[in-house]
């Protein structure tokens, strides 16, 4: 059977630069690229992926994508966004949906599991532990993150403290100030950074105005529309209810949006709903929410992975911690404070406007 070295010898070349040339990576001339094909077809040569890693010095073009639910659509979306840049660099994924399983991530980011299986991890929505990122800066392995900042790896994120006040701020400019929060509550165990980071927006935006901490209207949605839904039903049940809601989710918005719905309320007469993500199904609910890139931080993500691997390959100059903007886009599940006559006994509030742009 042909291999790489055949080729190499046959074109007078190395076998990394054939490998480059047989996978169409740059920094190899037009005619040399065409000798290796030429000589490709008439040898027969069927690629192989153990002597394409060979070549690659002992590369296995693949890289790791580590997500907590991979159902969700935020983190089905920034795998979308990374592996569209590399297979577009020919290189494979290698998932692992840890699903809330602490043996799973005990693993993948504290045991050889991956040793010699992938080029590079890619860590989407986790705080990695100071053990996790001890062992795995001690394997060698090129690492990013979505979602968290590690000091010692780059970093793509938004800033989920922004997130969250620029979502209360718009429902306090509404005139309410019986805000409830639905989000993730009880993620002790999975040192997860964007619920902690938005909890506490909407928490210091509160204190900031003013407004006592209720406890009582912060409830666990787990990023999921049932966990909404569910969380909705407790806190239309409240006397007196919240006015307003602000969701870490639009799927948990969602959510929210379908108990007010079963309990015959208004929208946004009698309740103003705000989500973040702006989800592809957001602009259909009507919803308010605080747009994030979520493909743009999947794609920027695979960048930072290429560049780590083969920094001679890459002309970007780019800062190791990448923080993108969000938007608030307002719709119509957000309007002024219902009015003393409409609301639920004690759940209105003063300074409501007349009004407002859509």
């Amino acid at each position: 059977m042909t291999s790489i070295h055949d080729l190499a010898r046959e074109t007078g070349v190395s076998t990394a630069t054939v490998s480059r040339a047989l996978r169409g990576l740059p920094r190899v001339s037009e005619d040399t690229r065409r000798r290796v094909m030429e000589a490709a077809v008439r040898l027969g040569y069927v690629p192989s992926p153990h002597a394409v890693g060979l070549a690659s010095g002992g590369q296995t073009r693949t890289v790791a994508i580590v997500v907590l639910f991979v159902t969700r659509w935020f983190f089905a979306t920034v795998i979308s966004g990374a592996e569209q840049v590399l297979r577009e660099r020919g290189y494979d994924v290698l998932l692992y949906n840890l699903d809330d399983d602490q043996e799973a991530r005990r693993r993948v980011l504290g045991t050889h599991l991956l040793t010699k299986r992938v080029d590079a991890m890619l860590i989407v929505g986790l705080g990695p532990t100071p053990q996790e990122v001890h062992w795995l800066s001690n394997q060698g392995m090129p690492v990013v993150t979505v979602g968290a900042r590690v000091a010692q790896w780059p970093s793509v994120r938004v800033d989920d403290e922004l997130v969250a006040r620029t979502a209360v701020e718009h429902l306090l400019e509404l005139g309410h100030r019986r805000i409830a929060y639905v989000g993730m509550l009880n993620d002790a165990s999975l040192s997860l950074a964007t619920p902690r980071a938005r909890a506490r927006g909407y928490r210091d935006t509160l204190r900031d105005a003013g407004i006592e901490q209720d406890p009582d209207l912060e409830l666990e949605g787990g990023f999921t529309l049932e966990g909404g839904t569910s969380a909705g039903d407790r806190l239309l049940a409240l006397s007196p209810r919240p006015t307003a809601v602000f969701c870490a989710s639009d799927e948990m918005a969602f959510g929210v949006l379908r108990a007010a719905r079963r309990k015959g309320l208004r929208v946004p007469e009698d309740l103003s709903v705000v989500g973040v993500d702006d989800h592809e199904m957001a602009a259909l609910f009507d919803l308010t929410t605080v747009r994030q890139p979520v493909l743009e931080q999947g794609r920027l993500a695979a960048r930072h992975v290429l560049r780590l691997m083969a920094p001679q390959e890459s002309d970007e100059v780019v800062s190791d911690h990448v923080e993108l903007g969000t938007e608030l886009v307002v719709r119509g599940t957000t309007g002024p404070v219902p009015a003393p006559a409409s609301a639920s006994p004690g759940a209105g509030g003063e300074g409501a406007k007349a009004g407002v742009e859509r």
